[in-house]
């Protein structure tokens, strides 16, 4: 998919006037509430993040359907609810994959509207840099799991110790070090973008 370009017209008609025009992501009507989206982010720990979890996948937010429009709740600093156009300023590539729940487990009203209230009370709140299973703050992948284990009691993705990870390259261990300095909790629970991209009760819907 390209990038979002903004287009701005100018013309004449009794002094000029200029018109913004915001392209919208392509396959954004195809969308449906409680779609998960992945993305590659363009933050400072991506790429530390797709060594330790072998996934192209950094960044995760969830969707909803509101007044017509597309929404994505994602857990950046702070949690956020983006349009789905300002939620693709935080992809590397301008790309994007949407799963959604199989159906064997449908997506249903009811779990929806549960999962939205849910998500709108953690708006706001500090992201976790530290990545605990504690809900004082909260990270992406964490943010969308504990949704749908709390509307659904699906368990999207399979919770890891840190210490199953990938913690060898030069850019983890740079990561760790600035962050728990000699005190890394190795066997903290875990969820990653990768391993909910890798959920067998997903399947993909749109890949642009």
């Amino acid at each position: 998919m390209k990038k979002i370009i903004t287009i701005c017209i100018l013309f004449l008609a009794a002094g000029i006037s200029i018109f913004c025009i915001t392209q919208t992501p392509a396959g954004a009507d195809k969308f449906q509430s409680g779609d998960i989206i992945f993305i590659v982010s363009a933050s400072g720990q991506g790429k530390a993040i797709q060594l330790a979890t072998k996934s192209k996948y950094t960044h995760v937010g969830i969707v909803f359907k509101e007044g017509g429009k597309t929404f994505v709740y994602h857990a950046v600093e702070p949690v956020k609810k983006s349009t789905l156009e300002e939620f693709m300023e935080y992809s590397s590539d301008g790309q994007y994959v949407v799963k959604r729940l199989k159906p064997t487990n449908p997506l249903n009203e009811k779990n929806n509207q549960q999962m939205l209230a849910l998500a709108n009370k953690l708006v706001g709140k500090h992201y976790d840099i530290y990545f605990n299973w504690s809900d004082d703050e909260i990270y992406c992948s964490e943010l969308v799991w504990k949704l749908y284990k709390q509307s659904y009691g699906l368990e999207i993705g399979k919770l890891r110790p840190l210490k199953d990870f990938d913690l060898s390259s030069k850019e983890v261990k740079y990561i760790m070090e600035k962050r728990y300095g000699d005190h890394i909790p190795l066997n903290e629970q875990m969820i990653s973008p990768g391993d909910m991209f890798n959920s067998d009760l997903l399947e993909s819907v749109l890949v642009e």
